[in-house]
């Protein structure tokens, strides 16, 4: 008798997709409000997690959708841009800086001035200092 090898073979699997970079999932207004009603009609016993089973969500997104929607209705639901709060520029920023480039230059005019200024004393002294002057006068 010959001995019969099974040979398993391998079920044919699908080729799984990998993308390069997970993408966060994002949910409309509307969709989080459905939900929250949808979790609210729900009273049963394990309802809520067969609902959030089949919608691929977490007990903690209801919970905090619920509280989105306890502040504010659709406005506390509504997406909101994620990343640094843009600033409002300051309207007088640019005034503000023109001004303090014309004080710095100013600034060093002046010092100029006084300098010549210094000079022109020590000049002045130096000539009244003058032996010449003093034997002619």
């Amino acid at each position: 008798m010959k001995d019969k090898q099974t040979q398993i073979k391998p079920a044919d699997t699908p080729e799984v997709e990998v993308l390069e970079q997970a993408r966060r999932r994002q949910f409309s207004a509307s969709y989080k409000l459905k939900i929250v009603q949808e979790a609210d009609r729900l009273s049963g016993t394990g309802e809520i997690g067969a609902m959030l089973r089949r919608e691929g969500l977490y007990a903690s997104q209801l919970n905090a959708w619920r509280k989105l929607r306890d502040k504010g209705a659709l406005s506390g639901l509504s997406a909101k841009k994620r990343g640094p709060k843009t600033v409002e520029p300051n309207p007088l920023a640019g005034e503000n800086e023109s001004l303090r480039r014309e004080n710095k230059r100013l600034v060093k005019k002046l010092q100029k001035a006084e300098m010549l200024i210094d000079l022109q004393k020590k000049v002045a002294a130096l000539l009244e200092e003058d032996p010449e002057n003093e034997g002619s006068a």
